[in-house]
């Protein structure tokens, strides 16, 4: 190191049981936009980005992108959104098409838990 790279916190193992899932939509949906989506974590808690509490963390939804491996920081671009307050629901305009929804759970330093904290599906989004 050179001193200038960041130190990043490090990442606890998720929870052996813990998981996220889309509550919706559903894989193979068709949605019209703006698309509303909820979430839900098994095993931790939901608390906003910052908050650095073992076992907690917060989503984050990327799209035709994902999943982010364990230990790097989830990427601030056009296609992801941080859910940074601790939301578990979010309604956004996707272009129409077929699409990869990946939701991603990170801790409060928005560093990715893996992909064994991601669930990806697939939605046709219709204008």
């Amino acid at each position: 190191m050179n001193g200038r790279e960041a130190t990043l916190p490090p990442v606890r193992e998720a929870v052996m049981a813990a998981s996220v899932n889309f509550t919706y939509p559903h894989d193979g949906d068709g949605v019209t936009s703006p698309v509303t989506m909820s979430f839900a974590v098994e095993g931790m808690e939901v608390r906003p980005a910052g908050d650095m509490t073992p076992d907690t963390g917060h989503f984050c939804l990327l799209l035709d992108y994902g999943p982010v491996p364990q230990g790097e920081i989830v990427p601030a671009i056009d296609r992801v959104w941080h859910l940074s307050d601790g939301q578990t629901s979010v309604s956004l305009p996707l272009p129409p098409g077929r699409h990869t929804l990946t939701l991603q759970f990170d801790n409060g330093a928005h560093v990715s838990y893996g992909p064994q904290m991601s669930k990806s599906i697939g939605v046709q989004v219709w204008a």
